[in-house]
């Protein structure tokens, strides 16, 4: 009996070392749109959205995605509190840094997926300052299969941070190429 204990939970742990390297997934890259408030009011920035993921499970990935968005908005700098205000144009450029579990399934030719991910956000106003801060994301898309191992995907995310000591409650619509491997 002690061997039969032995010998099965040396067999469950051996498939679950074999499951935590991926052995199949996928890699993305494309445009992105993001919709932020980091100055209080609503802007829009433009770039690029990457991601590969590694399947744990055949429905379950983790992912490490990350992305770029630039462009310019108008920031208040107070030398003293309400007094030397000035308002002016800036170049911002803000990045993500984010990690989580994907859930997806193939249903035809399309893969839906959901996503829950945290890591961190950085955003450098040009000549004005720059902050980083913890984020989330929360979000999902589909692949639509294009051929046996490229796709095109449409994501959409929900992405917190809290920046310039502020929240920021972000929309990032990506677009592009998916390779599967």
């Amino acid at each position: 009996m002690r061997k039969l204990a032995v010998f099965t939970l040396s067999l469950f742990l051996t498939e679950l070392a074999s499951a935590q390297f991926p052995t199949s997934g996928n890699l993305f890259f494309g445009y992105s749109y993001y919709n932020t408030n980091l100055t209080g009011s609503r802007s829009s920035l433009n770039g690029w959205d990457g991601s590969v993921e590694g399947k744990i499970l055949p429905f379950i990935g983790i992912v490490g995605d990350f992305s770029g968005h630039y462009g310019s908005e108008n920031f208040t700098v107070c030398t003293a509190p309400i007094l030397d205000c000035v308002i002016f144009n800036a170049d911002v450029s803000q990045h993500n840094y984010l990690f989580g579990p994907r859930v997806s399934v193939s249903v035809g030719k399309i893969r839906p997926f959901a996503e829950v991910m945290i890591g961190a956000s950085h955003v450098n106003a040009h000549t004005v300052r720059s902050d980083t801060s913890f984020a989330t994301a929360v979000g999902g898309g589909l692949d639509f299969k294009l051929i046996k191992l490229v796709a095109w995907r449409f994501q959409g995310d929900y992405v917190h941070s809290h920046l310039f000591n502020a929240a920021q409650n972000n929309v990032r619509l990506s677009t592009g190429i998916v390779l599967r491997f």
